[in-house]
């Protein structure tokens, strides 16, 4: 079976689908590796994130 790079992206909830086929096109020949390295970089990206806005919730509620 060949590695479906947009799926594994999609599946780790990068919004390819929102994406120009261009776009979609580059993203479909990565490899393994570099889908890995990606989807590591946004789990990280995205645990900054809610922290963040966990913290700006706090503080709107103390407002």
């Amino acid at each position: 079976m060949t590695f479906d790079a947009l799926a594994a992206l999609r599946q780790a909830g990068n919004p390819v689908d929102l994406l120009t086929p261009e776009q979609r096109d580059v993203l479909s020949q990565l490899s393994e590796d570099e889908v890995a390295i990606l989807n590591s970089v946004k789990q990280r990206l995205d645990a900054v994130s809610d922290a963040e806005v966990e913290g700006h919730s706090t503080a709107i509620k103390l407002a």
